[in-house]
C-alpha cells in the first residue's frame, strides 16, 4: 500500500523494538492472518531481541490480539466512527496505543507519544493529530469507566456483559456458559483466566526424563497432574536444551492427560496395536508412542495435511511410529484392527484461546456445524477400527456443546459403543485432578485447573 509520507517538520522518532515489533505482528495478523503466537517468536530472534524487551513486545502483541473487540469498542466511541471507517494500519496502532493506556502500567504521556510519532512516520501530521486526540479521550478515563459505559447491562445480559468484560465475543462467551451447565456462575471466572497469557507447559518424554529432571534442568515446577509436566517460569522455550534435543517438548498440561488417558482406558488383551487418527502437529502422538515403548506398543499416526505430517514425522524421530499421509476417514486400514484409538479431533479450538490471541476474533459460530460434521465422522471411522473390547478416546480443545456431548451422544446413538466413566483415566486415584465433574466424560477449564479447556470421553466398542 503507498501511504502519503510526511515530508515536513521535525524528524520522527520511529517506535522503539519491541513497540515496533508488537506493530508489525498486528499488521501480520490483519493482513496476512498470520498467527501471533507464531509469527511474534520468529519475529524476536529474526531481531535479535531479548529480555525485557521481549517480554514488552509479548504483552502488546497477545494482549492487543486478545483484547480486539473491546478496543475496537473503545476506538470507535473516542472517535466518534465506526473502526470499519478507520484506515487499518491506524487502526492497528491505535488498538497497540490504546492497550497501553487501559491494560498496562506504560505511562500515559508515553503511549500517547509513541504512537502519534509512528501515524506520522507512516501517515502524515494530519492522521497524527487524529490519533493523539483519539489517544487522548480514551486516556482521560480509565478501563472500568469504558466498560461502564459500553458494556451491555449486566441485569438484562448478563452474558454480553461478562463477553465484553472480558473481551471475548458474546457467542463464544455463551458456548462456554452452556458448557458450565448448572456451574454457569463460574463464566465470569472462566472468561477472566482464558483472557490472561497462559503458563508455558512442557512435557518430559517418558523413558527418556522425569519431570523432576526436567524441572532442574530448566529451573521450572513439576506439574500438578500429569506425571510428565513442568511448568516453564519464563524464557523463550525453543532455546531450552531438552526441547531442541527432543528428550522434552511444549504441551498443555490437559494435552498430556489427554493422551496418557487412552494408555489407562481398559482394554482385555491389549495386543498393543494402537492408532492416532488426527495425529497433526504430533504432540500428542509422541507422548503415545513414549508410553508406549514401555509396554511393546506401536502406534501409527494419520495426517493428511502435508505439512503437519511433516511435523508429526519430526515430533516422533527416534520413536517407532508410522505415519500414514491419508484421511482417516478414508485410511485403507482394515477393520477392527486396533485396541486403542486417539481422535484428537479437528475443532474450533474455543479451549485454547489463551494460546491464540487472535483465533477469538476469527471464529464464527457459522464454523461449527462443518466441524461437528466432521467429527461425528472421525469418530464413526475411529470406531469402524477399533476390535470389540477396544476404547475410543474422542477428545477435543474446544467445551462447545455440538463439538463434544453432541458428538459422543450420537456416537452411542448409531454405533455399538458404550460410554464409559473418563474420570478414572485422567486421575487414576481420584484425589489428584479436582472438579472432573458428574462424568462420564471429562471437560478440564483455565479457571479450574490451569490447562486449555480439553474435552475428553472414552467409548468401548461392543
Amino acid at each position: 500500500m503507498n501511504r502519503p509520507q510526511n515530508r515536513r517538520g521535525p524528524r520522527r522518532k520511529p517506535l522503539d523494538p519491541a513497540r515496533r515489533a508488537a506493530f508489525d505482528v498486528l499488521r501480520a495478523v490483519t493482513e496476512r492472518d498470520a498467527y501471533a503466537n507464531l509469527a511474534l517468536p520468529a519475529l524476536l530472534r529474526e531481531r535479535g531481541i531479548t529480555g525485557r524487551d521481549a517480554a514488552f513486545a509479548t504483552e502488546l502483541t497477545y494482549g492487543a490480539c486478545r483484547s480486539q473487540g473491546l478496543l475496537d469498542a473503545v476506538i470507535s466511541s473516542a472517535a466518534g466512527r465506526p473502526t470499519d471507517q478507520i484506515d487499518p494500519i491506524l487502526l492497528d496502532l491505535l488498538r497497540l496505543g490504546v492497550y497501553q493506556l487501559l491494560r498496562t502500567r506504560v505511562e500515559p504521556h508515553a503511549a500517547v507519544d509513541t504512537t502519534v510519532e509512528q501515524a506520522a512516520i507512516e501517515f502524515d501530521s494530519a492522521r497524527a493529530g487524529f490519533v493523539n486526540g483519539v489517544l487522548r479521550n480514551v486516556g482521560a478515563r480509565d478501563e472500568a469507566s469504558w466498560v461502564a459505559e459500553l458494556a451491555p447491562s449486566a441485569t438484562s445480559d448478563p452474558v454480553g456483559h461478562l463477553a465484553f468484560t472480558h473481551s471475548h465475543p458474546r457467542w463464544i462467551a455463551q458456548s462456554f456458559a452452556d458448557a458450565l451447565g448448572a456451574d454457569a456462575g463460574e463464566l465470569g471466572a472462566l472468561l477472566a483466566s482464558d483472557d490472561e497469557r497462559p503458563q508455558v507447559h512442557l512435557a518430559a518424554r517418558p523413558g527418556v526424563l522425569t519431570a523432576a529432571e526436567l524441572a532442574a534442568q530448566v529451573d521450572g515446577t513439576p506439574g500438578r497432574y500429569s506425571p510428565y509436566a513442568v511448568y516453564l517460569s519464563g524464557g523463550d522455550p525453543g532455546q531450552l536444551a531438552s526441547i531442541r534435543d527432543g528428550s522434552a517438548q511444549v504441551q498443555d498440561e490437559g494435552s498430556q492427560l489427554v493422551a496418557r488417558a487412552l494408555t489407562l482406558a481398559p482394554v482385555d488383551g491389549d495386543g498393543g496395536r494402537w492408532l492416532d487418527l488426527c495425529a497433526g502437529p504430533g504432540g500428542k502422538t509422541s507422548l503415545l508412542a513414549a508410553i508406549a515403548a514401555d509396554t511393546g506398543a506401536r502406534v501409527t499416526a494419520i495426517e493428511p495435511a502435508p505439512h503437519r505430517a511433516d511435523l508429526v514425522e519430526q515430533n516422533v524421530r527416534g520413536l517407532d511410529v508410522e505415519v500414514l499421509r491419508v484421511d482417516g476417514r478414508e485410511s485403507g486400514l482394515p477393520a477392527a484392527s486396533f485396541d486403542r484409538v486417539l481422535v484428537d479431533a479437528p475443532c474450533t479450538g474455543l479451549g485454547a484461546l489463551r494460546r491464540r490471541p487472535e483465533a477469538r476474533w476469527r471464529r464464527q459460530p457459522g464454523d461449527v456445524p462443518a466441524l461437528a460434521k466432521l467429527q461425528r465422522e472421525l469418530l464413526a471411522a475411529a470406531i469402524a477400527l477399533v476390535r470389540p473390547g477396544g476404547v475410543v478416546l474422542y477428545a477435543t480443545c474446544s467445551p462447545h456443546l455440538a463439538e463434544t456431548v453432541g458428538v459422543v451422544t450420537d456416537a452411542v446413538r448409531r454405533h455399538r459403543v458404550e460410554a464409559i466413566d473418563t474420570r478414572p483415566l485422567f486421575d487414576p486415584g481420584l484425589d489428584t485432578v479436582p472438579d472432573l465433574g458428574a462424568g462420564p466424560h471429562v471437560q478440564l477449564w483455565p479457571h479450574r485447573h490451569g490447562t486449555d479447556a480439553m474435552f475428553a470421553a472414552a467409548l468401548q466398542v461392543g
